[in-house]
């Protein structure tokens, strides 16, 4: 987390997200989640996605690095928006295989775009609800998920227990905006709270969920 490291990639996201912020067309976004405390409308400039919903820069440098400690081999990302994360993602392990859902079409059209200049060799995009690509089959494990998508209790809840089934000692689990509602800390206690969830980290913006079966059970609060 406080790897001070001036790596090579981080020119590539910053060139990515350059390209992003520059862009100004402008898209209907659907919005299948608990909706924006930013935008009013759902007609929205790219850019201005980028600039006010995207993951900023010191976290996609953060999940880059994460990626690339961890070396996960099958990753899943619920919530493709504009590929900010998906590219940290990608370029973290180019080994990986990198499954990535999104549900509005023309946000994910644009991701694609995007894409094209990482390559996305390793990258799957998958345009559909959550809740559809959980209906369909999926590799019996995942080594690293990252969940920013629909930012509701239940839901997240049920995306939890959903990919309990495919996780094994070493999956990593990464909640964004666990502090965003009272709801989405109820679901975070809640996962914490977990039997099999054996170590839990809160960074406010984001929440770790670890199984190691041979760790006791531990949680960290930790402010960056």
């Amino acid at each position: 987390m406080y790897d001070r490291t001036n790596y090579s990639d981080y020119v590539k996201l910053k060139e990515f997200r350059k390209r992003i912020l520059a862009d100004q067309e402008t898209i209907e976004v659907t919005d299948f989640g608990a909706g924006s405390r930013v935008f009013s409308s759902h007609r929205r400039k790219v850019s201005a996605i980028a600039k006010n919903a995207g993951i900023a820069a010191k976290r996609q440098q953060l999940l880059y690095r994460i990626v690339r400690y961890f070396e996960p081999k099958n990753i899943l990302e619920l919530g493709t928006s504009l590929g900010l994360g998906t590219a940290a993602l990608s370029l973290g392990n180019p080994k990986a295989q990198v499954v990535t859902v999104e549900g509005c079409p023309q946000t994910a059209r644009k991701a694609l775009d995007s894409f094209q200049r990482l390559p996305p060799e390793n990258i799957d995009l998958k345009v559909m609800r959550f809740e559809d690509y959980f209906d369909l089959p999926a590799p019996s494990q995942w080594d690293l998920v990252y969940i920013d998508g629909n930012h509701s209790k239940d839901r997240t809840l049920a995306y939890f227990h959903q990919l309990l089934t495919h996780t094994h000692s070493d999956t990593v689990l990464i909640f964004d905006d666990i502090h965003w509602s009272e709801e989405m800390k109820e679901a975070w206690l809640e996962i914490v709270r977990q039997p099999q969830v054996t170590v839990s980290i809160d960074t406010f913006f984001w929440g770790f969920v670890f199984f190691r079966t041979a760790q006791p059970k531990q949680h960290f609060t930790i402010r960056m």
